[in-house]
């Protein structure tokens, strides 16, 4: 096969997507990121150096140290042991409750959008009336009457996400369900449910993947500022929210208990916007020739 013809192939649009990824530097230090929060999640056990629930009342407030790197808090706990094991919870926080959204939102988004009518009316105003609230809001209001639980946190963070996935496969069902393709596999006798699923539904994957990105690190956040609140994870649980609601009333005498839970934080969401970043101009028609 010469040079010319390897050039007019037609190539895999996800294998040429993974190449620009690759070459997208924002991209890369966003996985860079994940990979290293991963890592410390699976491998918490043997990365942490202390028990994250094991208490030393005479070694509370210690600063940075070659004992304790990042120092204790207001028990004596090591801050370095809980926000290892933090990375956990904030990873199973933002898997499952994007999940529920994914799920959800897609089901309703190609209800809505295939078979419009009476149900795109129905579907698409109670995701209106969803989105007139602030998410956190909405969020605190599912958990106070769910109870102050991690597990319902979980639950309210992937309701009050289901309108963006939602909106986006219905938008992605309605500008292609009249395509001629989609016309044809009628006529040859395709059931609704192979047209929506091999059809409509792979259509919507390079914004579903982005939405999906982006809202993990939503969650992560939103996480964090429930358990902040007092609605999320209890105590002890070393989660980076709680953790930071522990630290408020130790600011001054030991900011080092609130920093650290604040950075981890931070990086964790970045990590997930890069990544998120990278993939949308990876996806991006436009950027195919790049």
């Amino acid at each position: 096969m010469t040079n010319e013809e390897i050039k007019r192939r037609p190539s895999n649009p996800w294998y040429e997507a993974g190449r620009r990824l690759l070459k997208n530097r924002i991209g890369l230090l966003g996985i860079a990121f994940i990979g290293i929060l991963v890592f410390i999640a699976i491998f918490a056990p043997l990365i942490a150096p202390y028990d994250p629930l094991a208490q030393n009342i005479m070694g509370r407030y210690k600063a940075p140290s070659s004992e304790h790197l990042l120092g204790t808090d207001e028990m004596g706990r090591d801050i370095l042991s809980r926000i290892i094991y933090g990375s956990r919870i904030s990873l199973q926080v933002g898997l499952f409750s994007v999940s529920i959204a994914l799920v959800t939102g897609v089901f309703l988004g190609l209800l809505a959008g295939y078979y419009g009518g009476f149900w795109d009316m129905l579907i698409m105003r109670i995701m209106d009336i969803m989105l007139a609230f602030p998410a956190i809001l909405l969020a605190i209001a599912i958990v106070a009457i769910l109870g102050p639980q991690l597990r319902n946190a979980m639950l309210a963070i992937g309701i009050i996400n289901i309108p963006r996935f939602a909106r986006i496969v219905r938008s992605s069902a309605i500008s292609i369900k009249e395509s001629e393709y989609i016309l044809a596999a009628k006529m040859m006798g395709a059931s609704d449910v192979r047209i929506i699923f091999f059809h409509l539904l792979p259509n919507a994957m390079a914004p579903l993947i982005v939405q999906t990105t982006l809202s993990i690190a939503t969650a992560i956040l939103e996480a964090a500022a429930l358990s902040f609140l007092g609605l999320g994870a209890q105590p002890p649980t070393p989660e980076w929210g709680a953790m930071l609601t522990d630290a408020r009333s130790s600011l001054q005498q030991a900011p080092w208990v609130a920093t650290f839970p604040g950075l981890a934080i931070i990086f964790g969401v970045l990590g997930f916007n890069l990544l998120g970043d990278g993939l949308r101009d990876a996806l991006d028609p436009k950027m195919k020739n790049v």
